[in-house]
C-alpha cells in the first residue's frame, strides 16, 4: 500500500470516526460528511492518474457536483433547524415529532 492510498484511507476513516463519536452539533456532523466526500473526490481524481487512463475522468466532477448539492442542502437544514429549535445541538432534535 502506498502512502497515497494510506492517506486517503486514513482521511476517510478519521472523518467517519468523527461522524460517529462527535455528534453534538449538526455543523460538526456536516463537516465530517464533507471531509468524507472530499477524501473520496481526491481518491477518484488520482485513480486515473495512477492507472494511466483517461476513461474515468468524468466521475470526480460528478461527485464534486453532488457534494456541492449535499453541502447546500445540509446548510439549508442547519439554518432551518436553528430557526425552529434555537440551536444546532443534535440531542434537541426529536425525529418522532412533526
Amino acid at each position: 500500500m502506498s502512502y497515497l492510498h494510506l492517506s486517503f484511507y486514513s482521511a476517510f476513516a478519521l472523518s467517519s470516526l468523527g461522524l460517529a463519536f462527535h455528534r453534538t452539533h449538526l455543523i460538526s456532523a456536516l463537516l465530517c460528511l464533507e471531509c468524507m466526500m472530499l477524501s473520496m473526490y481526491v481518491a477518484l481524481a488520482m485513480w486515473p492518474i495512477q492507472m494511466q487512463s483517461t476513461s474515468s475522468t468524468l466521475l470526480p466532477i460528478l461527485m464534486l457536483t453532488f457534494s456541492a448539492c449535499e453541502a447546500g442542502t445540509g446548510l439549508a437544514l442547519l439554518v432551518a433547524s436553528t430557526r425552529t429549535h434555537g440551536s444546532d445541538h443534535l440531542h434537541n432534535f426529536n425525529l418522532l415529532q412533526c
